[in-house]
C-alpha cells in the first residue's frame, strides 16, 4: 500500500535528505510543502509563516514529517516559523485526519548540559536560547497531538553549515586547538539521519513520544578534534591550550564563547532501542562518515561551495 507522505523543510540540510530517502522509497508518494512552489503534483504551497496558507496542505495525506525550523534571524520570523507556523500546520494536519506526525527537532532544547547518558524523559526541558524555546513549543503541539518529536544533537555531513565549519572557525578565532578535554557528544551524520526520520516516519509499530536520535557511540572531544585536523588540515596553527586558557582567550568573543560551552561540556543523548525500533540501521559510526564528507567540507572551508 502506498503511504502518501507531505514533508516540510525539503531545501533544507535536514529536510532535503529525508526528502531524497523518501523519494527513493518505492511504497512512497511525496509531497513537498513550500513557500515557492513550483508547479507539478510533488508540490503543495503553503507558508509557514503565512498560517491561512496551509488550509488543505494535508489534505489526502497518511503522514507529515515537519523538517522546516528557522535558527537564525530575526526573533519575530523564528517564532513566526518554528511556534506560531508549527502549531497551524498540527491543527490542519489533525484537521485532515493525518494519522501520524514527524517533527525533527533537537536535543538543544533541554538546554546547556552536561548531559551523560541522558535518556527521553529523564531532565526536563530547558532551552537556553529564543530558537530552542520556540523549537520547544512546536514540540509541545506535535506531542499533544499524539506526535512522534526526534531530538538530535551535533548533525554533520555534506551541507553542513554549522557544526564542523564552527569548530574550525573556533580553533582559529584561538589560534590553538584544545587539550584536556574528553567531554563526549552525541553526533549523527545527515544521510544517516535522514534515513532514520524516514523509518521513524513509516515504522508501522510506531508511535508517539520523544525519541533521541544519534550514532549509540557518542564522540570524544579529542577524538571528533582529531578527525577535523587529518581530514581538513591543521586548525589553530598547531599549537594546543587547556580548556582553561582556552576560555581566558574567549573572552571578548561571545560566539567563540558559545562555542566552547558546548564543546568543553557533555552532549551525550542516549536511547538504547531507536535503531531497533525503527528497524534502521545507525551506520558507520562517526570516523567512516565523516571521512566521506570531507571532500565538501574541504571545498566549503575554501570557498568553492557557496
Amino acid at each position: 500500500m502506498t503511504v502518501k507522505l507531505l514533508i516540510t523543510g525539503a531545501s533544507g540540510f535536514v529536510g532535503n535528505r529525508v526528502a531524497a530517502t523518501a523519494q527513493r522509497h518505492p511504497d512512497v508518494h511525496v509531497r513537498l510543502l513550500s513557500r515557492h512552489a513550483p508547479p507539478g503534483p510533488e508540490y503543495v504551497h503553503g507558508d509557514l509563516c503565512a498560517p491561512p496558507s496551509l488550509r488543505g496542505a494535508c489534505a489526502d495525506i497518511d503522514v507529515l514529517v515537519h523538517c522546516a525550523s528557522r535558527i537564525s534571524g530575526a526573533a519575530e520570523t523564528v517564532q513566526a516559523v518554528n511556534d506560531h507556523g508549527t502549531r497551524a500546520l498540527v491543527e490542519e494536519a489533525v484537521r485532515a485526519g493525518v494519522r501520524r506526525i514527524v517533527y525533527v527537532s533537537t536535543a538543544a532544547v533541554l538546554g546547556r548540559g552536561p548531559f551523560r547518558g541522558v535518556r527521553p524523559g529523564e531532565v526536563p526541558i530547558a532551552p537556553a536560547s529564543p530558537t530552542s524555546r520556540t523549537r520547544a513549543a512546536a514540540e509541545r503541539y506535535v506531542l499533544d497531538a499524539g506526535g512522534l518529536v526526534l531530538r538530535p544533537h551535533l548533525v554533520y555531513g555534506e551541507g553542513d553549515r554549522w557544526v564542523i565549519p564552527g569548530l574550525v572557525w573556533l580553533m582559529n578565532e584561538l589560534s590553538a586547538t584544545l587539550t584536556g578535554c574528553e567531554a563526549l557528544q552525541s553526533m549523527i551524520d545527515v544521510g544517516t539521519l535522514g534515513r532514520a526520520v524516514v523509518a521513524a516516519a513509516l515504522s508501522p509499530a510506531y508511535g508517539g513520544g520523544v525519541r533521541h536520535v544519534g550514532q549509540p557511540e557518542p564522540v570524544a572531544v579529542p577524538d571528533l578534534l582529531a578527525a577535523v585536523g587529518r581530514e581538513l588540515g591543521e586548525c589553530g596553527g598547531g599549537a594546543a591550550v587547556d580548556v582553561a586558557t582556552a576560555l581566558d582567550r574567549a573572552a571578548g568573543s561571545p560566539l567563540a564563547l558559545h562555542h566552547l560551552g558546548m564543546l568543553t561540556v557533555d552532549h551525550w543523548f542516549a536511547d538504547d532501542t531507536f535503531w531497533k525500533d525503527v528497524d534502521c540501521s545507525p551506520g558507520e559510526g562517526f570516523g567512516a562518515a565523516f571521512s566521506l564528507a570531507a571532500p565538501w567540507y574541504r571545498a566549503f572551508l575554501q570557498g568553492r561551495v557557496s
